[in-house]
C-alpha cells in the first residue's frame, strides 16, 4: 500500500484506537486529520487522563473510557496499543466480524519508503538502537529514530525519503503480531522477560523471532553468538548472518582490547565512554548493523562522545564522596546483574518493584558477590530477599549483606544517604518493573534523581 492509498482509505473510515498514551496520541491526531471517524478507548477515566480528552474531542474524536472501554469496538480498523494482547476476547470478536486489527508500527512498516534497521533483545536494545542512529547520523545519513523510543513515526512517514534510514527499537509486544521484518534485524540477546504479559517463555522467544522471520536473502540478521537463543535464531534466518561475540570468534568479535570486524580492528574498547562489558557488546551489535554504511572513523568518534542513554547507569551526582547512579531501566534480574558487574566494589543497591513473572533465583548469587547493603522497596522485595537467603543457606555467601526495607522512595533515598560512607556507590537498579508505584521507569528514575539532587 502506498501512502496516498492509506490516506484515502482512512477518509470516512471508522477507526478504533486502543490506548490514549504517549505512542497513540499522535496517531489519533493523525488519523483524525486524515478524515477518519476515530474513537479513542482507554481504561482510565476522564479525570485521570486530564486535558488530552478535551483536546481530542475538539478534533472530532469520540472517547470510550473506563472499565468497559473495549466493549464497543465497531471500527473497520482497530489500532491496539503495543502492550495489549492480540487474543483478548473483544479483539477476537472484532476480527470475526471482519475488522482489521493492527498497530502503529505494523502500518508504518507497510508504508515506510526507506530501509528499516530494527533492534530487539531482552537487554541493551535502547542503547544499541541509539548507537546505530548516532553512527549513521555521524556518517552523513539522514535518519529517523522511533519504535519503542523516540516519537511514533507513522504520522511523519511522508517526510521520510527512500535515501534515509529508519532505526526502530522493537519490543516483544510490538513484534508479536508482525508479519514484516526490517532490512537489517539486530537481536542483542534473549533471556526470560515480560512473562507477566506473555503466556510462556516460548511465546516470548517466538515474538522476538518475528524481527527476522520474514526477511529475504537480501536482508541481514545481526545476532549474539554468545546467547543460546539468538544463536539458534541464526540457524533459521533467510538472509546474511552477522554474529558478534566477546568470548570467541565471530564476524564481529573482541581481540586484544579492540572490536574487530573479520579480524580487522575498528574500535579500541578504551575509547568507549560508557562503562561495562555489556556496553562493549552493544557497540559490537551496532557496528555489525552499520558496517559498510559509514566510515570506520565514525565508530571512535561516537564512542568518545556518547555518554549513554538516561536511566542506564546514569551518574546523578557525587555527594560527600558517595556516587549515586540511576539505572531505573533495569527491570529484570539479568539487567541488574549487568549493572552491578560494572562497578569495581560492592555497592549499596536499591532494588524492588513489580513482578514480571520471571525467576529471581539467580539474583541471590549476584547480590552476594556485588552488594554490601541491600535496600528493598516495592512488590518484589520478598522475592529478592528470599533469593539472597537461599544463596546464603546453600553456599554461605551473602551472610554479610546488610538488608533494609523502605516503603517510599523518599525513605529509601534518605536511608541510602544515612548508610553510605565516603567511597561508597549507591545504585538504583530495581530488577523489576516500575508499575507498582509509577507510570514507567522514567518516572521512577526521575524521582530518584530529584530526591538525590535534593540531598
Amino acid at each position: 500500500m502506498t501512502i496516498e492509498e492509506f490516506k484515502q482509505s482512512c477518509q470516512g473510515c471508522k477507526v478504533d484506537v486502543l490506548g490514549i498514551g504517549i505512542s497513540n496520541t499522535p496517531l489519533i491526531r493523525y488519523l483524525a486529520d486524515l478524515g477518519a471517524h476515530v474513537t479513542a478507548h482507554d481504561k482510565k477515566e476522564r479525570d485521570a487522563l486530564g486535558p488530552i480528552c478535551a483536546e481530542l474531542e475538539a478534533l472530532g474524536v469520540s472517547l470510550c473510557l473506563g472499565e468497559g472501554y473495549l466493549d464497543a469496538l465497531d471500527g473497520e480498523i482497530i489500532f491496539k496499543t503495543p502492550g495489549m494482547r492480540f487474543d483478548l476476547p473483544q479483539l477476537v470478536a472484532a476480527r470475526a466480524r471482519g475488522a482489521h486489527v493492527t498497530s502503529e508500527v505494523e502500518v508504518f512498516f507497510a508504508l515506510c519508503p526507506a530501509p528499516i534497521i530494527g533492534v530487539t533483545g531482552s537487554d541493551g536494545k535502547t542503547t544499541t538502537t541509539t548507537l546505530i542512529y548516532e553512527m549513521l547520523t555521524a556518517g552523513g545519513h539522514h535518519c529517523h529514530l522511533g519504535g519503542n523510543i523516540g516519537d511514533p513515526l507513522l504520522y511523519r512517514v511522508e517526510d521520510i525519503r527512500p535515501s534515509d534510514y529508519v532505526v526502530l527499537e522493537l519490543s516483544s509486544f510490538q513484534l508479536h503480531t508482525m508479519r514484516q521484518s526490517p532490512h537489517i534485524a539486530v537481536v542483542t540477546n534473549v533471556s526470560p522477560n515480560h512473562l507477566d504479559m506473555h503466556k510462556s517463555y516460548e511465546e516470548y522467544k517466538e515474538a522476538k523471532a518475528n524481527i527476522f522471520r520474514y526477511q529475504t536473502a537480501a536482508d541481514v540478521l545481526v545476532y549474539n553468538e554468545d546467547n543460546d537463543v539468538t544463536r539458534a535464531y541464526a540457524a533459521e534466518a533467510n538472509g546474511k548472518r552477522v554474529g558478534f561475540s566477546r568470548r570467541g570468534e565471530a564476524s564481529v568479535c573482541l581481540q586484544g582490547g579492540a572490536i574487530c570486524v573479520s579480524g580487522r580492528p575498528v574500535l579500541r574498547t578504551d575509547d568507549i565512554k560508557v562503562p561495562g562489558m555489556h556496553n562493549v557488546e552493544n557497540y559490537m551489535a551496532a557496528i555489525g548493523a552499520v558496517y559498510g554504511l559509514v566510515d570506520e572513523a565514525v565508530f571512535s568518534q561516537v564512542a568518545k562522545s556518547f555518554g549513554g542513554v538516561p536511566h542506564r547507569i546514569e551518574l546523578v551526582r557525587t555527594l560527600d564522596g558517595v556516587r549515586y547512579y540511576n539505572s531505573s531501566i533495569d527491570s529484570s534480574p539479568n539487567r541488574t546483574a549487568n549493572t552491578l558487574r560494572v562497578f569495581d566494589r560492592r555497592v549499596i543497591l536499591i532494588a524492588g518493584g513489580k513482578d514480571k513473572g520471571i525467576p529471581y533465583d539467580d539474583m541471590g548469587k549476584i547480590i552476594a558477590e556485588h552488594v554490601k547493603t541491600l535496600l528493598l522497596i516495592g512488590a518484589t522485595s520478598d522475592k529478592i530477599e528470599a533469593a539472597l537467603r537461599a544463596e546464603t543457606a546453600r553456599t554461605g555467601a551473602g551472610a554479610d549483606v546488610d538488608v533494609h526495607r523502605a516503603s517510599t522512595y523518599q525513605e529509601v533515598v534518605a536511608l541510602a544517604r544515612s548508610l553510605a560512607k565516603e567511597g561508597d556507590i549507591v545504585v538504583l537498579s530495581p530488577a523489576s518493573t516500575s508499575f507498582d508505584m509509577f507510570k514507567n521507569f522514567e518516572e521512577r528514575g526521575n524521582l530518584f534523581k530529584e530526591l538525590v539532587c535534593a540531598l
